[in-house]
């Protein structure tokens, strides 16, 4: 069972939405973090962790999984869910329901693939700019080790020549035992 936590008229009202699963992996390794920069497909032309669609069959780790080794070619050796965040744009009526987890360690080397260039960043120098224009307010909540939940509303997605303008936002602070319900 998958949970979108807002209230009742806010945000999304999911009975004429259709709601996608997907996955976002933040590898972190000591003071660095892996990002890609996403070569074709939705969010093309910005840096972001790995992730993708939920396949039938799958569990959201199972894909999570299966996402990293395809866009980067390592395998995780744990994923540690932190949170899940909701995401919805002006003229789509699809929720983009997506479970994030945290990577520390992994076997095998990042190498570039048709999808995604792997680049490591200092924690102090996250390209911010070059990224969805979320990231800049839960991912500071990951590196602090704090799992959340939260919703992004978007006029439209970003692509190489236009960041997407959050319109409504909501991101909060959970526990473990509520974000392993919403993982479930």
């Amino acid at each position: 069972m998958f949970v979108i936590f807002h209230e009742p008229d806010e945000f999304l009202n999911t009975r004429n939405n259709v709601k996608k699963v997907l996955t976002l992996c933040v590898i972190k390794k000591d003071s660095r973090l892996l990002l890609g920069m996403k070569k074709r497909g939705f969010g093309a032309g910005v840096w972001n962790g790995f992730g993708g669609k939920v396949e039938a069959g799958e569990t959201i780790e199972q894909a999570a999984m299966r996402e990293v080794q395809e866009e980067v070619g390592i395998v995780p050796s744990g994923l540690k869910p932190v949170g899940v965040i909701t995401f919805t744009f002006e003229s789509d009526p699809k929720i983009m329901e997506v479970h994030i987890f945290s990577v520390t360690d992994f076997t095998g080397e990042p190498i570039e693939t048709e999808e995604m260039r792997p680049k490591w960043f200092a924690l102090n120098d996250i390209p911010y700019d070059t990224m969805w224009p979320d990231d800049r307010f839960w991912l500071p909540m990951f590196l602090a080790g704090k799992s959340f939940t939260g919703e992004f509303h978007f006029d439209r997605p970003s692509d190489p020549d236009y960041t997407a303008k959050i319109l409504r936002q909501e991101l909060r602070v959970v526990g473990s035992k509520e974000l392993e319900k919403l993982n479930m």
